[in-house]
């Protein structure tokens, strides 16, 4: 997802303080009460990056519906503010303690999470990253996730057919440097699109941590640089929502292309309303329940997951273009989530 703003790192007194501080921890699901499953006695961890945005409560309400499905406890852990590594480590030091048989994780910082996951598999733990990688990958067990390359590049390929030729003047609104789910999704757009790195129709590169003020100032700034933008490439709905508000500002909200990724209620209700053209809709709740499975499958016969899984990707749009696979918002409203 996305969906998904990142801080900037503060002292390391502070992190770690915040940490201990904003450390959410819950539990529910106990025994095989109302489950299905043969996990009598199996806890399984869920730690988020926080425990307020849409993507990971609807992440955190698959694990929940698949732990008691299975029954098995679930013991679920979030920072205070999303970039909280330190609290992660906590989350996942407190979940080895518990005794818990498995750990899924989207990490906030994908190589500063390494250690700790790293302890946690040498006692014994599965350890799945839900949504985002970790660097390397295989510091984890097996990746459940969009294939955020995919995502990206499907949203390219609309832009270019929607352009229909017109030479494209583009802004990218991206989430911040060397974090692995904005850079898969920047480079998919680009691949979709046709254009790399450097080229001259990108006229502006801004990030925004995937924050809808911070978008729209970004949108902002691109448009003091390069008034004549016509297509906006943007990391989350949020993003492209700010980046709307400063296009209306101008009057420019239709007669620019803003094309987005996560396909949340909000993003997608804002594509119906044509405030945002195309979204390239995820599945949080597909990568939670499937991870909790997994966790099951490896109590009850002791093999682990491994590898990547494509938990599915589907372009939204209520103007379809030719040659460009698609679903309209009425699809998208019904798979959304937030």
């Amino acid at each position: 997802m996305l969906r998904r703003n990142r801080a900037l790192r503060t002292s390391l007194g502070f992190t770690a303080l915040a940490a201990v501080s904003a450390l959410t921890l819950t539990a529910c699901g106990s025994g095989a009460q109302g489950g299905t499953g043969g996990g009598d006695g199996v806890k399984v961890g869920l730690i988020t990056k926080t425990d307020t945005n849409p993507f990971f409560v609807k992440m955190k309400e698959g694990a929940e519906r698949a732990a008691k499905d299975n029954g098995v406890e679930l013991v679920s852990a979030a920072g205070k503010f999303d970039g909280d590594n330190a609290g992660q480590v906590t989350a996942i030091e407190n979940m080895v303690n518990s005794g818990v048989k498995g750990i899924l994780i989207t990490p906030n910082d994908s190589r500063a999470i390494v250690p700790a996951l790293e302890k946690a598999r040498a006692k014994g733990v599965m350890v799945i990253a839900l949504d985002s990688p970790t660097e390397p990958q295989d510091a984890t067990d097996a990746l459940f996730a969009t294939d955020n390359v995919k995502a990206g590049e499907l949203i390219g390929r609309y832009a270019k057919a929607a352009m229909a030729g017109k030479e494209a003047k583009i802004a990218t609104l991206d989430l911040a440097p060397g974090v692995a789910v904005g850079v898969q999704r920047h480079q998919g757009f680009l691949k979709g699109f046709g254009v790399a790195e450097g080229d001259p129709s990108i006229v502006c590169m801004q990030d925004t941590g995937g924050d809808q003020a911070k978008g729209q100032t970004a949108m902002e700034n691109c448009l003091q640089k390069s008034p004549d933008i016509n297509v906006v490439y943007t990391i989350n709905e949020p993003a492209a929502l700010g980046a709307y508000t400063a296009l209306k500002a101008k009057g420019l909200e239709k007669k620019v292309l803003v094309v987005s990724v996560d396909g949340g209620c909000t993003g997608t209700k804002a594509v119906e309303e044509g405030k945002i053209a195309a979204t390239s809709q995820q599945y949080p709740l597909q990568m939670a329940s499937q991870g909790v499975k997994a966790v099951v499958d490896f109590a009850e016969n002791g093999k682990k997951a491994s590898g990547y899984t494509d938990t599915g990707v589907t372009l939204i749009t209520d103007a379809a273009k030719p040659g460009v696979d698609s679903e309209d918002t009425a699809y998208g409203l019904e798979k959304c989530w937030g």
